[in-house]
């Protein structure tokens, strides 16, 4: 990290009274006026262009880290505040940009100016502005990768995503997360590819795309996100949204108030969602892109399985215990499987958890595991691999041969520097990924061949050898439940799919 960051005790201690001065209007429904979000290749041609550039170039130029006008303060936001992997990472980023938009506009001197996004489900590419080393372009930084197709997909679109946040089936904003975000991150690479990706403009656009996708899906009822349509009774009528996400000291926003973007006086120009990924490799015959859109387009297959020292059940808290794994599995470009092994008796206690998950008795005693978790645990990135430009799809029990769509049933999420990054930001470094779903689909034989697959997904450049250590795969069973307790359409969907039983009728919101 440049030695311009403030650690987060001093950052916070000096953004305290910086806060105080920032000359951000707190978001208030007595606001009238909407900014238009555009999409770059729009916003490039209009007036808030030279704006967006003059006040980047401001802000990079200002050393005052504690300054709410320099770009650094911001990069220290999201290095000790931001979630990731966790509640609230679409809300909290929406809040985020909110405010850097209104500094934007105090710094430029433009009222007018928005924040632009970079919609890469049309052009997957960087846009030409952002790869231009002139060196007065304040756009400019070294990047690992300027092309983002690999990082794309449909699933969180698909019609049985209808819950929202973590904690249930079916669930937008883990799947969001998962892909197209956190791919995205690992194919810029670069700063991208870190905590301090704010350092990267492109990091804004990015994010202001993932904000647009996320009410795009919402439309037009707000599907299963908890709460309500009115803004005064957002905070009271769903825990949820009860509390403020925290920027810096003394700079907070009410989380009711990121429900909807025009809570917080901000609009797009498209709110369409993707239905088709863009041909990206016809502009590029040589690029491995075109090699990889071929592959997305056939069958899958599962990759052979190493040979791994394995690692014994165990308790691991008070309330998990892993039922097996194995030690040192070193990633590279080719992609692996690991079998974990299971004794006998860890694969009752994985049968059981996962009836409890699908048949719920109506008294669960305390102490009964009731979901499944497959962890990598002590991630370490190896040389080239911190700098992005690749990241592995994760999926359990994948089929020797299956199509994309059957594949998606066993996918768990990403793994690259960017996650790594992020789950090593405050401890060390560990991801976790709910498979209760996945795993629950299988037969008791099936059960007996627990195997996690890292496929390797690569951009346009991308490190050779190796890049990643996990120094340990297991599979744990938790006491938590794998889905919210309250009952759910897409919790309902997932359980009558498992019984094979008609699924109740869809709930219409009020």
């Amino acid at each position: 990290m440049s030695s311009f960051l403030l650690s987060r005790r001093a950052f916070v201690g000096a953004s305290a009274t910086a806060a105080v001065c920032l000359s951000v209007p707190r978001p208030g429904f007595g606001q009238s006026t909407i900014g238009m979000r555009l999409e770059w290749q729009q916003f490039r041609t209009t007036p808030q262009y030279a704006s967006f550039l003059d006040a980047v170039r401001k802000m990079k130029a200002n050393t005052n880290a504690a300054s709410p006008s320099s770009w650094a303060y911001w990069i220290n936001v999201h290095v000790n505040y931001c979630p990731h992997n966790t509640a609230y990472f679409l809300a909290w980023h929406r809040g985020y940009l909110h405010y850097l938009e209104q500094q934007l506009r105090t710094v430029s001197g433009d009222n007018m100016l928005s924040m632009p996004y970079w919609n890469y489900y049309k052009f997957p590419r960087l846009p030409a502005e952002f790869t231009d080393p002139t060196p007065d372009n304040p756009l400019y930084m070294p990047r690992t990768g300027t092309t983002v197709y690999n990082a794309l997909t449909l699933s969180p679109f698909a019609p049985g995503v209808f819950n929202f946040q973590r904690g249930t089936t079916n669930a937008f904003e883990p799947q969001l997360e998962s892909a197209p975000h956190n791919p995205v991150h690992n194919l810029i690479g670069g700063e991208m590819a870190n905590m301090t990706s704010p350092r990267d403009p492109i990091f804004f656009l990015h994010h202001a795309n993932i904000d647009r996708l996320w009410h795009a899906w919402a439309l037009p009822d707000g599907k299963g996100i908890p709460g309500t349509s009115n803004p005064y009774a957002a905070s009271t009528s769903s825990p949820y949204w009860a509390g403020s996400h925290t920027y810096a000291s003394g700079l907070t926003m009410a989380r009711y108030k990121t429900y909807f973007p025009g809570w917080l006086n901000s609009a797009y120009s498209d709110y369409t969602q993707p239905t088709v990924l863009p041909l990206s490799a016809r502009a590029h015959p040589d690029s491995p892109i075109k090699l990889a859109q071929a592959q997305a387009a056939s069958l899958l297959t599962r990759p052979d399985s190493a040979t791994f020292p394995a690692a014994a059940a165990r308790a691991v808290s008070a309330t998990r215990r892993s039922l097996g794994g194995v030690f040192g599995v070193v990633l590279d470009e080719v992609p692996v499987s690991a079998r974990l092994p299971l004794a006998a008796s860890s694969l009752q206690v994985l049968q059981d958890a996962l009836s409890v998950a699908v048949r719920p008795p109506p008294h669960i005693l305390p102490g009964t595991f009731q979901s499944v978790v497959v962890v990598l645990d002590k991630l370490l990135l190896l040389g080239a691999g911190a700098k992005g430009g690749y990241f592995y799809n994760v999926y359990v029990n994948l089929p020797v041969i299956a199509d994309a769509e059957r594949a998606r049933g066993y996918f768990l999420g990403t793994v690259g520097a960017f996650e790594v990054a992020g789950a090593g930001h405050h401890g060390p470094a560990r991801l976790e990924y709910q498979a209760t779903e996945a795993l629950a689909q299988l037969s008791a034989f099936e059960l007996q061949d627990v195997t996690v697959s890292l496929v390797r997904i690569n951009g346009e450049k991308y490190p050779r050898g190796a890049v990643l250590k996990i120094g340990e795969v297991r599979i744990e069973v938790s006491t938590a439940p794998p889905w919210d307790a309250s009952p759910r359409v897409g919790r309902d969907r997932v359980i009558a799919k498992l019984l094979r039983l008609p699924p109740h009728p869809r709930r219409v919101r009020p």
